[in-house]
C-alpha cells in the first residue's frame, strides 16, 4: 500500500510516440493557446475601458471572460510541456494544483452562466425595475460568489485526495482530473465520491435547474409580449444559450468518460472529447459574444484599428 506522501509523481499514460509529428501538434495547440488568450484579453480590456459597457451584463461577461483565461491557464501550458517530452510525468503538487484550477474553472463557469440568466430575467421580465434591482453591489456580490463558492469548495476535494492512500501512480489521461486519482485510491474513498458527487452534481444541476426556470420566465414574456421583447430576448440570450449549450456537452463528454469505461473509443478521440470543454470553450465564448453583441464587436474593432 502506498501512501500519497511516498507518491511524489504521476504518470499520464494517455499520450503515445508522436515521433516528429509532436512539433505539429505543439504549434497547432501553442496557436490555440494564443488566439484564446488573446480573445479573452481583448474582450476584457474592451470592456474594461469603456464606460458605456458598465453594465450589469457585460461585467457578467468580464467575468466570463476572465474564467476562461484561468481555465485555460490551467492547461495549455501543461498540456504544451507534455507534447514536447519523452516522459510524461508530473509531480504529485502540480498534479493537485492542475485539478484544482479545472475543477473551479467547470463550476465557475457554470455559476456564472446562471447570474448571466438571472440577469436577462430582470432585463426581459422586469425591465422598469432593473436597475433597482441589479445594483452595482449586487453585481459585485454575484460576481464574488460565482469565484468564492468554487473556490473554497474545491480545496475540500484536493484535501480529500491528497489524504486519501494510493496503490498506483498511472492515470489514463492528458491531464490530473480528480476522478483519476480516486480510482487510484486502495483506502475507503466514499467520503471523497460523496462529496465529489454533491459538490459536481449539486453545483452543475443546481445552475441548470434555475437557468431553466428563468428561461421559462423569459418564454412566457416573449409569447405575451411585443415583437420589440422577442427581439431583445433573441439578441441578448442566443449566444448565453449556445455557450451553455456548447459547454454542457464538452462537460458530458468529461463526466461520461471519467465514470465509465471508454477503452472501445480509438485514444485520440477520447483524448479530444476529454479536452473539449477546456479547449473550445475558452474560444467559442469570447467568439460567440464578440460577433453577437454589437457593443462589443464595434468598440473591439475601434480598439483594434487605433492600436494598428
Amino acid at each position: 500500500m502506498i501512501n500519497f506522501t511516498q507518491v511524489s509523481y504521476f504518470i499520464l499514460a494517455a499520450y503515445f510516440d508522436n515521433g516528429t509529428l509532436k512539433y505539429f501538434y505543439f504549434m497547432i495547440v501553442m496557436c490555440l493557446y494564443i488566439v484564446i488568450v488573446s480573445a479573452n484579453l481583448l474582450l476584457i480590456v474592451v470592456i474594461c475601458m469603456n464606460r458605456s459597457l458598465h453594465e450589469p451584463m457585460y461585467m457578467f461577461l468580464c467575468s466570463l471572460f476572465v474564467n476562461e483565461l484561468y481555465g485555460s491557464s490551467g492547461l495549455f501550458p501543461f498540456l504544451l510541456t507534455q507534447i514536447l517530452s519523452d516522459i510524461h510525468t508530473v509531480s504529485a503538487s502540480l498534479c493537485f494544483l492542475q485539478i484544482y484550477c479545472i475543477h473551479t474553472y467547470g463550476a465557475v463557469e457554470y455559476l456564472n452562466l446562471a447570474i448571466m440568466s438571472y440577469d436577462r430575467y430582470l432585463a426581459i421580465c422586469c425591465p422598469l425595475q432593473y436597475n433597482t434591482r441589479m445594483t452595482s453591489n449586487k453585481i459585485a456580490m454575484l460576481i464574488a460568489l460565482t469565484w468564492l463558492y468554487p473556490l473554497l469548495a474545491c480545496i475540500v476535494i484536493i484535501y480529500l485526495n491528497s489524504h486519501s492512500q494510493l496503490c498506483g501512480n498511472i492515470i489514463l489521461k492528458v491531464y490530473c482530473d480528480s476522478h483519476s486519482v480516486v480510482k487510484l485510491a486502495c483506502s475507503d474513498v466514499h467520503v471523497v465520491n460523496i462529496y465529489g458527487l454533491l459538490a459536481s452534481f449539486g453545483t452543475i444541476f443546481g445552475a441548470l435547474i434555475f437557468i431553466t426556470y428563468t428561461y421559462i420566465k423569459i418564454l412566457l414574456v416573449c409569447f405575451s409580449g411585443s415583437k420589440q421583447t422577442r427581439q431583445k430576448a433573441v439578441s441578448t440570450c442566443t449566444p448565453h444559450l449556445a455557450s451553455l449549450f456548447n459547454f454542457s456537452i464538452g462537460a458530458s463528454f468529461e463526466l461520461l468518460q471519467s465514470r465509465f469505461d471508454m477503452k472501445s473509443l480509438p485514444n485520440m478521440l477520447r483524448i479530444f472529447l476529454s479536452l473539449y470543454f477546456l479547449t473550445c470553450q475558452p474560444l467559442f465564448n469570447p467568439i460567440m459574444y464578440g460577433l453577437k453583441m454589437s457593443k462589443i464587436r464595434v468598440m473591439s474593432k475601434n480598439l483594434m484599428s487605433n492600436v494598428s
